[in-house]
């Protein structure tokens, strides 16, 4: 866990205010989710290699030299709250990455991610977020965790609805992705999207800008999946289960943003455990930032941001 770490703080104190957060986030990692992988999800991918268990419970992918292996969820979604438990590659996991995304079809997507870049044994798995709104994506932060996420399962979760795009780890927000629709800047919510997961080989790019490649002797790479639970606006024929009848009296998540309390965790989280924010990347935008990147600031003296 010490290896996890990347902080200007020191220990003791970084130490005592994760176990203050532990006590109120304690809950969050131990729900109990219904879902069930025979009911909610196609594999589409990796002859064979993915693996429906424990009846319809658990999920398995694997990666090897030939191929990786994908699922997408049997429905489409416009707006929701979105979470899936992973227990990532362990080991020597470079060259591998694990997605975990929404996805709409075509040029002109919009998509919001989750990726998980494997590394070197001992070294911590780096965790990649994008959003794609209109094809065009360029949105990336990434992030140390504070645990170890090959050891148990973990809780992911994405917030979409008409307001904001929360990205959470076990009920922490790591990511805030506003609508800014009213400043010119394109936000997604007119095209539903399918919940997608795959497992496959990145060496090109994904552990120290591809210098370390996938060590296939350790193969093949598994990962694990389990409790899938989507709160969401089910898009069928051209119409959404929320048009009619539902408010956010009854589905809190349509109207969710981050209160005062949660928007001390992320910006705790992003003080420590942010390594990289586009938004503050100057030298790849010298023109000038995003325009979502200059609304505001965060009090944050390293990382200038607004869409968080």
């Amino acid at each position: 866990m010490a290896s996890c770490f990347r902080t200007t703080k020191s220990n003791d104190k970084l130490v005592l205010e994760f176990l203050l957060l532990l006590l109120v986030l304690g809950s969050c990692s131990t729900l109990s989710f219904a879902g069930n992988f025979n009911r909610d999800f196609d594999i589409t991918w990796g002859d064979g290699r993915a693996k429906v268990l424990n009846n319809g419970k658990l999920l398995t992918l694997a990666l090897d030299k030939a191929s990786g292996s994908g699922i997408q969820s049997k429905n489409e979604y416009l707006f929701g709250k979105i979470e899936l438990q992973l227990k990532l590659v362990p080991g020597n996991s470079a060259g591998t990455v694990t997605a975990y995304y929404l996805s709409s079809q075509g040029p002109t997507h919009d998509e919001i991610d989750f990726e998980f870049l494997g590394n070197l044994s001992g070294d911590p798995y780096l965790v990649h977020t994008n959003v794609y709104t209109q094809g065009k994506g360029d949105r990336e932060q990434q992030f140390y965790l504070w645990f170890d996420p090959t050891a148990d399962f973990h809780t992911y979760s994405i917030l979409w609805n008409p307001q904001t795009i929360i990205f959470y780890v076990d009920g922490m927000p790591i990511r805030v992705f506003k609508n800014l629709e009213s400043r010119g800047i394109p936000f997604p919510k007119n095209q539903a999207m399918r919940v997608y997961s795959s497992l496959w080989n990145a060496d090109d790019w994904a552990t120290r800008g591809g210098l370390v490649k996938t060590d296939w002797s350790q193969a093949p790479f598994t990962i694990s999946l389990r409790n899938f639970r989507a709160n969401a606006c089910v898009w069928k024929s051209a119409q959404s289960s929320c048009s009619a009848g539902n408010s956010s009296s009854t589905k809190p998540w349509l109207s969710e943003e981050l209160d005062s309390a949660s928007a001390s965790r992320l910006k705790w989280v992003q003080e420590n455990y942010m390594v990289y924010n586009y938004c503050a990347d100057a030298k790849r935008y010298p023109q000038g930032l995003p325009p979502e990147c200059t609304v505001s600031t965060t009090n944050d003296k390293n990382k200038k941001t607004s869409n968080q």
